[in-house]
C-alpha cells in the first residue's frame, strides 16, 4: 500500500528507492499523476548518480537511473504523454549501462506505436533488513551525561552564561581574606 511508503519517505525524504517503489504502487492503483511525481522525485534524489546501491542499508537492490527513467516513461504512457515518454526514454539511453540498449530500443518502438510500458520494480520479496548491529545502535544513548552547575571561584566574576573559559584580566582575581586562610 502507498501508506507504508508514505511512512518510509516521511522518515527519510531523500530515499530515492522509497519514491521509486511508491511510484510503482501508484501505477498499480491507476494513480498516474502521483506515480509520475514519485518517479520524478526518485530521479532527482539520485543526485545525478547513475545508481545507488542500497545493500549497505539492508536492501539487496541497486537502483539505476535508467530504470527510474524507464518507469517515468511508463507513467507518461498511461497519461497519454507519448512525446514526453519518448524524450524520457532517450534520456534513459544516455544513463543506461552497456548491454541494455536493446531493451530501450524496443521500449521506444512501443511508445512510437502508443503501447504501454511495464514499469520496473524492486524484485518481489526484497525488503529493507538492516543488520542486527545497526538496529542495536538505535537505542538512545546519553552522550552528554547529567547537567552540572559550575560556579566560579573568582569572587568578582558575575558572568552567567555558557561559553568556554575566558582568560582573566590581570589583577582581576583578588582572593578574600577568608579564601587565603
Amino acid at each position: 500500500s502507498p501508506q507504508a511508503f508514505d511512512k518510509t519517505i516521511t522518515k527519510d525524504n531523500s530515499l530515492a528507492v522509497g519514491y521509486f517503489q511508491r511510484g510503482f504502487v501508484y501505477l498499480q492503483l491507476d494513480m498516474y499523476e502521483e506515480a509520475l511525481s514519485d518517479y520524478h522525485m526518485a530521479f532527482s534524489h539520485l543526485r545525478k548518480n547513475p545508481f545507488i546501491d542500497y545493500k549497505q542499508l539492508g536492501l539487496r537492490h541497486i537502483l539505476y537511473a535508467w530504470e527510474v527513467l524507464y518507469s517515468t516513461a511508463a507513467a507518461q504512457c498511461r497519461l497519454q504523454q507519448w512525446q514526453e515518454a519518448r524524450a524520457t526514454l532517450e534520456k534513459a539511453v544516455v544513463w543506461r549501462p552497456e548491454g541494455r540498449t536493446a531493451m530501450l530500443v524496443l521500449a521506444l518502438e512501443r511508445v512510437q506505436n502508443h503501447l504501454f510500458l511495464e514499469p520496473m520494480q524492486v524484485p518481489l520479496g526484497e525488503f529493507f533488513r538492516p543488520r542486527k548491529k545497526e538496529v542495536e545502535q538505535l537505542d538512545s544513548k546519553d552522550f552528554l551525561g547529567k547537567p552540572k552547575v559550575i560556579s566560579s571561584i573568582i569572587p568578582n566574576d558575575e558572568y552567567i552564561g555558557f561559553e568556554p573559559l575566558r582568560p582573566q584580566k590581570q589583577g582581576f582575581y583578588e582572593p578574600s581574606a577568608d579564601a587565603v586562610r
